[in-house]
């Protein structure tokens, strides 16, 4: 017996064409996701199968706690956004707003100021449509067609 797929509200449809279009039209990205300060999935591009998405939201997440915790360390202010260089590529992570945050994989091939300054104008984007409700109907929702 299959579970009949979730009712997905316009504001969720939204988010989630916003996710994609970001993943899509930045040069470079490879794949997105969000994810919810308790470190769940809400969100992500077509590019990334479920279980890879899960463990990119876990390391996006653990990676945040670990710059919060420098901040908490040393006076430098909570962290703006965290990249990690890898041989072929980056992953830059930045909060959306306080209950979320973006996790972004990109080539090497690409200008990381490029994809850093796009991933700006998607979080101000985001930010006007993602409230606490929406966060918990994504985590509920995440995978769904929309």
């Amino acid at each position: 017996m299959s579970t009949p797929a979730p009712e997905i509200s316009v504001e969720a449809q939204n988010f989630n064409w916003l996710l994609s279009r970001f993943t899509h039209d930045t040069g470079g990205v490879i794949a997105t996701i969000a994810v919810s300060s308790d470190g769940l999935l809400i969100a992500t591009s077509a590019a990334l199968e479920r279980t890879n998405a899960d463990r990119l939201a876990a390391i996006s997440s653990a990676i945040v706690s670990l710059a919060q915790g420098t901040s908490e360390c040393y006076p430098l202010g909570p962290p703006d956004k965290v990249v990690v260089e890898l041989a072929e590529g980056f992953l830059l992570v930045c909060a959306i707003s306080a209950g979320c945050l973006l996790g972004v994989l990109a080539s090497n091939q690409t200008s990381l100021g490029t994809v850093a300054y796009e991933t700006v104008l998607f979080i101000d984007r985001a930010k006007a449509v993602l409230t606490p409700l929406l966060i918990e109907e994504l985590k509920r929702t995440v995978g769904a067609a929309c």
